[in-house]
């Protein structure tokens, strides 16, 4: 092997055993927003309906929280359902059902990734089998009047106001 060759091929191995810029992953995805190829989660809001399968859920932001309202039919009275509120923390939702059920899930803008495994108290929102974990829910819309309209199986309203106010007529 002579001189030049070995110089080029320790300058080969050089470049390629150098790790990338700790910053790379974050100036491509500034690049990919700028140029609009995807959508800035920090810009998007949560309010929404959201699905994935026959599951459903519902957002509307209200300041800086979220009154959340969710559903799983698995039929046969195996479901879940869950009420409570969401805060958004960068790409994350840290959603609190009560009953001891406080979680994060994955937001990119589009779609929300429930963790697979939940705390203890989630069980108590669902009937038998069901389970909430391991959701994934991709935004079917980001109206406001929508997701207010997200009912139960029962009829019952999961993010809207369900006050009704009769004036005389």
């Amino acid at each position: 092997m002579t001189r030049r060759a070995a110089a080029f091929l320790s300058l080969l191995v050089a470049g390629c055993s150098s790790p990338a810029p700790p910053d790379a992953g974050a100036t491509l995805e500034r690049s990919a927003i700028e140029r609009g190829v995807v959508r800035d989660p920090a810009s998007l809001t949560l309010t929404g309906l959201y699905a994935g399968g026959s599951d459903r859920m519902c957002m509307v932001e209200r300041d800086e929280t979220a009154r959340i309202g969710l559903f799983v039919d698995f039929g046969d009275g195996i479901g879940c359902r869950a009420q409570g509120s969401a805060v958004r923390d960068g790409e994350r939702l840290r959603i609190d059902l009560g009953k001891d059920c406080a979680f994060d899930v994955g937001f990119d803008g589009d779609r929300v990734r429930f963790p697979g495994t939940l705390p203890g108290g989630c069980r108590a929102l669902c009937t038998r089998r069901a389970s909430l974990s391991g959701l994934l829910l991709d935004r079917l819309s980001d109206s406001a009047s929508e997701a207010a309209a997200l009912r139960d199986r029962s009829g019952n309203a999961l993010c809207g106001d369900t006050e009704i106010t009769l004036t005389p007529g």
